[in-house]
């Protein structure tokens, strides 16, 4: 029988919309062919790769989101605080907080509901719907 993980009875997350995990310190916002080309999409741009020379970094054999120089997400406006193609945003911020990293014990989410004023709030999301989050990506 597998065990269960600490969080079996469901973790709440609400977003505030603070904006904070599209900004601060230098990261990475991993994206693949299709979000690529939503990403595109959203923003009216027909040509693929004259969308990634503007706002794609190529780090390996991998592909991240720009970031502005202060650390905000390429696509974050720092005047309304909100994501600009929120309707198109990547798997990565989709599945925000439920990611392996803030997963892997009662002190990793604790230290995540401390930077996060959503995480910890709001509805619960029962196991099934973490888990499934939670395996969309590896971070």
């Amino acid at each position: 029988m597998k065990k269960q993980p600490w969080y079996q009875q469901g973790l709440s997350f609400q977003c505030s919309q603070c904006g904070d995990c599209c900004t601060g310190a230098p990261g990475f916002v991993w994206v693949n062919k299709d979000e690529i080309a939503g990403l595109a999409a959203a923003v009216d741009e027909v040509d693929i790769g004259q969308f990634e020379k503007t706002y794609v970094r190529t780090v390996g054999i991998r592909k991240s989101l720009k970031e502005f120089s202060n650390g905000d997400c390429v696509f974050f406006d720092g005047e309304s605080r909100q994501c600009t193609v929120y309707e198109a945003r990547p798997r990565q911020c989709r599945t925000w907080p439920f990611w392996e990293s803030n997963l892997r014990n009662k002190e990793a989410w604790e230290a995540t509901c401390e930077v996060c004023p959503g995480a910890g709030q709001g509805k619960l999301y029962q196991l099934q719907a973490i888990e499934a989050a939670k395996d969309v990506l590896r971070i």
